[in-house]
């Protein structure tokens, strides 16, 4: 054989050695994420402990002070820049990469509920009447190990870490609050995370886009005058009844949904001159919520109420929900495919009316995305249904969580 041709195949065989090579190496944000897995796994005994301690001390919306300082205590021994007594008792952790890149959030509510049921676990509240019966010590020690998933590759990430670990998600206050007091001033994230325990089983994740969890808007009519308020208040809540088209409260919702539920109306006497109405407006979508305001204050408008004058507050923000970007739900959904294969990714069904999110206001300037994720256990007879008494959230789902957010903030901060 000439050389010329010995020389040219010694070129071919090295670079097809060479394109093997490096097709055997894994994409750089799978080996990222490959050490901050190792590294979260072999925390996974410390993370349990923290999550068990936060149930032990439960603390209410407002009054999240122990844990918030429990966070910001670690978030400070990794490295992060740490923020505290944000819209109350929030706490901001961030992580500057090595090289530019965009910021990612995940947020985890903090606080816990009242509850004078038994608490089932062996880490059982010391608090009388008050328990975390709706998963928010996993979203907080989740929220943890997703800090030590991030500190652990600090010197290779392209790109920033923002973690906000929330107050008053109950009351559907902390996420405003927090914004209020300028959680994204210095810098707007380009994307947030959360995730919500739910009665799923163990190793199944959920989301869809669009609208995902109920908002709620606030009503109140006050009527005035000396015509018959009992009739006019009857009719009144009727017109706002009128306008509603799905009243079960506990099951998930046909999509552009409206729920109204008005607290009843007190005993008006003879000759009273005041009387008000107040309840709720759930919806699960931005063009859903403009559509319910418009229709019940046409409805109460339209109304001939003789001598009787209303006065109508109608904060349609009071809770925004969750509304999940599409775009990035595809694209976390495909990161988590590729980083964590095990976890099984379903689809939610739609928004139930009795459950909301604050997390919607957050999203209402980022694109955001939320997951419920699977916390029941069906070999040891655990079901993570949230504000029941039974309620048990299994320990497993801790490092499951943690892995799932890792690999949806990694999609969007190396989405190639």
């Amino acid at each position: 054989m000439p050389l010329s041709k010995i020389l040219l195949l010694a070129t071919l065989l090295t670079g097809l050695t060479s394109a093997a090579t490096v097709q055997a190496q894994p994409h750089a944000h799978t080996r990222l994420f490959q050490e901050m897995e190792a590294h979260v796994a072999a925390s996974q005994q410390t993370l349990i402990a923290f999550r068990h301690d936060v149930h032990r001390h439960p603390e209410l919306s407002g009054a999240e002070q122990r844990t918030a300082g429990l966070v910001a205590e670690r978030l400070n021994e990794l490295g992060f820049e740490v923020r505290t007594n944000v819209g109350g008792y929030g706490v901001i952790g961030i992580l500057e990469g090595s090289r530019p890149g965009p910021m990612v959030a995940f947020r985890a509510d903090m606080d816990a509920v009242r509850s004078t049921a038994e608490d089932p676990v062996p880490y059982r509240s010391v608090v009388p009447g008050v328990r975390h019966i709706c998963g928010h010590d996993v979203h907080t020690a989740i929220g943890i190990g997703v800090a030590e998933g991030f500190a652990a590759i600090k010197d290779d990430l392209a790109g920033s870490v923002m973690l906000l670990f929330q107050p008053s998600e109950e009351t559907g206050t902390g996420a405003k609050a927090m914004l209020g007091e300028g959680a994204f001033e210095a810098r707007r994230p380009d994307a947030i995370f959360a995730l919500h325990t739910a009665p799923y089983n163990l190793g199944d994740v959920a989301t869809m886009a669009g609208g995902m969890m109920s908002g709620r808007a606030a009503l109140s009519v006050t009527l005035r005058g000396t015509g018959d308020l009992a009739a006019a208040a009857a009719a009144v809540r009727a017109a706002v009844q009128g306008v509603g088209t799905f009243s079960e409260m506990n099951r998930v919702a046909p999509k552009g949904f409206i729920t109204v539920q008005l607290w009843p109306t007190p005993t008006i006497t003879p000759g009273s001159r005041e009387a008000t109405i107040q309840g709720q407006i759930m919806t699960a979508g931005r063009e859903d919520r403009l559509r319910a305001k418009a229709d019940i204050l046409a409805a109460l408008e339209a109304l001939d109420l003789p001598q009787v004058t209303l006065e109508t507050t109608y904060d349609e923000l009071f809770m925004e929900g969750a509304i999940n970007d599409t775009a990035l739900v595809d694209l976390a959904n495909a990161g988590i495919r590729t980083l964590a294969p095990d976890v099984n990714i379903r689809t939610a069904r739609g928004a139930v009316p009795a459950f909301s999110e604050d997390f919607g206001s957050f999203q209402a300037l980022v694109p955001g995305v939320m997951y419920f994720l699977g916390v029941s256990n069906p070999e040891k007879g655990t079901v993570g249904m949230p504000h029941t008494p039974n309620y048990v959230a299994d320990d497993a789902s801790i490092l499951i969580g943690t892995r799932v957010m890792l690999a949806a903030m990694m999609a969007r901060l190396h989405p190639d």
